[in-house]
């Protein structure tokens, strides 16, 4: 069957009894390609058939699918053609790992953060409208990212709608790790409830065979709040929010969901289609273990095992110097916005469940939740994403910086994070954060180092956020193990010359420039500067009297940053060196490995040691040095 879909609508072309057969077959190509490449395998298992059932009902890409986060679009991309695309899944050059316009007419959304596609759908529907076009607009929303704000502000907007939007609830209890809160109890009480839906569509299939006004009887049924209803499903929540909700359904009865979906198109108004799947179905390691299969490496099939072993991470570094500490201070607790395993919380979770709050997908809530227990005496840890941590912008700094809360911030998947790309890259965390009054920025060089600075953290008077790259820890210079004192970089080697200052991540890769330099007798200066903010500015006017250029290293967006406020300073100071800015440039990046991409970016040690180099040959004697920014070669 999967021989013959080879462009958008060709699954209209095979009989309703093949399907089932399509579905089987996609599902082992998945677990294959997955295989090979990496990817997000347990979501894209679960929504096989409701996606053939999709591609089945409407028309492509006249009619609009827009998928939230979008990593569950693996089966959409193979439905439209991009089959073999697969070998190169997330790989430079290759597709993305989630929805892209530039990369098929189909792809309606760019999207990688959750709780978005009922706003971005009923956009679509308002512009249709406007336009007077005729096509028809579906957005698919996971109960995980219900939760989010985002989600319950558009659902609030479509009450007064008269035009036909499908929103399918794609129900499976996950998002990475189980679902928590009020919105998935409730939906627990309409997995129980078939029975409606069933009753429902038989009235409703009856009534239409009725000469002359079984439609219009119909239409008044469509839009009588049923006494019948309220008791069969008690509180109705979305239908008294003015949608109509069909459901459950089973997501793996693909002639189920094609009836209701048609059924769903035929309403005027807004359409909520509860459909209940199972995540990582047809493979029993992603069943098993739903948090490790969300995201995967290349793994061995047979036994769902990683095909390459890495060392412990940041985020285990994390975990022990936080249950350490909160095991010593009863007054630490941890927070997350659904990322317990991600994150490194959940042995926290096993020692101290009385101190640890999962908010579910809502990181603005999460943000000002962490304001109100440090409001109330408690010392709160937010461990989150770096790129996920911007939706709590506005909470950071009216909630958490304006009052000057003692809080933690633990910023994770900081810099470059490779294959996920442009939703996923940690690049901007540096500026944001920076950009805050009261709020102190730390990036630790090694494990060891990040442990020292949570110790910090924990006793500081006001806010402090700890970056740190996504993989496996670096575990260099660790003889390197000055105390952490607030605003303080650490000196590791005093040369002349070029003083490279590298934050975090790139104190690793400054070393690597500085070894190739003492190979030819030039001995440079490294520096691991461990505060963005505040920054070390007796330590730059003490280097400023004996070298010529300071070169800053960071995996962050050049506006803003480190480099920036750097040069910033040495200008207002009017100090006689040059400096030059390696940093990310103005742009989103794209998907492939993070050597890749630092070569691209111009941020591998190569690129620093040709700049390097050629600042050494224009070297002029510090009286007649004039400030310079250069941005390396990106």
């Amino acid at each position: 069957m999967l021989e013959k879909i080879n462009k958008p609508n060709d699954v209209q072309k095979l009989s309703v009894e093949e399907l089932p057969e399509l579905a089987a077959e996609i599902r082992k190509f998945l677990i294959r390609s997955i295989s090979k490449t990496g990817g997000h395998l347990g979501s894209n298992l679960g929504v096989v058939e409701l996606t053939i059932a999709l591609h089945r009902v409407y028309h492509l890409p006249e009619d609009k699918i827009i998928w939230d986060v979008g990593h569950q679009a693996y089966t959409h991309k193979i439905l439209t053609g991009r089959k073999d695309d697969f070998e190169h899944l997330r790989m430079e050059g290759g597709i993305s790992g989630f929805p892209r316009r530039a990369e098929s007419a189909c792809d309606s959304f760019d999207t990688g953060h959750s709780s978005t596609s009922i706003s971005c759908g009923l956009g679509y529907v308002k512009a249709r409208d406007l336009l007077k076009k005729k096509y028809s607009v579906v957005s698919i929303i996971g109960d995980g990212a219900l939760t989010g704000g985002p989600a319950f502000e558009a659902l609030n907007n479509l009450a007064e709608l008269e035009k036909n939007y499908v929103v399918i609830l794609n129900d499976n209890q996950m998002s990475i790790n189980r679902n928590v809160g009020g919105m998935p109890r409730y939906l627990g009480t309409l997995r129980t409830s078939a029975a409606y839906t069933d009753l429902k569509m038989k009235v409703t299939n009856a009534l239409q065979q009725v000469p002359k006004v079984g439609e219009e009887m119909v239409d008044t049924l469509r839009r009588t709040k049923s006494s019948i209803k309220q008791l069969v499903i008690p509180g109705m929540l979305f239908e008294n929010m003015g949608l109509t909700y069909l459901g459950p359904v089973d997501g793996h009865n693909i002639p189920k969901l094609i009836q209701v979906l048609e059924e769903a198109k035929r309403f005027q108004g807004p359409v909520l289609v509860h459909v209940i799947t199972q995540k990582g179905r047809g493979y029993a390691p992603a069943i098993r273990q739903p948090a490790k299969f969300h995201g995967t490496g290349p793994f061995v099939i047979k036994t769902g095992q990683p095909k390459k072993m890495t060392g412990p991470s940041y985020g285990h570094a994390f975990s022990e110097v936080l249950c350490e500490e909160a095991g010593k201070n009863k007054k630490i607790t941890a927070v997350t916005a659904a990322m317990k395993e991600g994150t490194g919380l959940a042995k926290f979770a096993e020692l101290y469940p009385d101190r640890f709050f999962d908010v579910g997908i809502a990181e603005g809530h999460a943000v000002t939740f962490a304001s109100g227990l440090a409001l109330g005496g408690l010392i709160p840890v937010f461990a989150v994403y770096s790129s996920f941590l911007q939706r709590g912008f506005d909470q950071l700094m009216h909630d958490i910086c304006m009052q000057n809360l003692p809080s933690v911030f633990m910023v994770d998947r900081a810099g470059l994070v490779g294959a996920d790309g442009r939703s996923h890259q940690g690049c901007f965390d540096l500026s944001y954060l920076s950009m805050m009054p009261n709020m102190t920025v730390m990036a630790p060089k090694n494990d060891l180092e990040l442990k020292e600075m949570f110790r910090f953290a924990v006793r500081n008077s006001g806010p402090t956020a700890i970056r740190y790259p996504r993989g496996a820890a670096w575990t260099g210079l660790q003889e390197h193990r000055a105390p952490v004192e607030r605003g303080r970089s650490e000196l590791l080697f005093r040369g002349s010359r070029i003083a490279l200052l590298a934050v975090g991540s790139m104190v690793e890769t400054a070393l690597q420039v500085r070894e190739h330099f003492l190979k030819q007798g030039v001995e440079l200066t490294l520096v691991n500067v461990r505060f963005v903010k505040p920054l070390d500015r007796e330590l730059l006017r003490e280097l400023a009297e004996d070298h010529s250029c300071f070169v800053t290293m960071e995996e962050n967006v050049r506006i803003g940053g480190f480099g920036q406020q750097t040069a910033d300073f040495v200008r207002e100071e009017e100090l006689p060196v040059s400096v030059s800015v390696f940093a990310i440039p103005d742009q989103f990046v794209g998907h492939g490995s993070v050597d890749r991409q630092r070569q691209l970016l111009g941020l591998d040690a190569g690129s620093v040691i040709r700049a390097a180099e050629r600042l050494l040959k224009k070297e002029r004697s510090y009286d007649s040095v004039r400030l310079q920014e250069t941005t390396g070669e990106s």
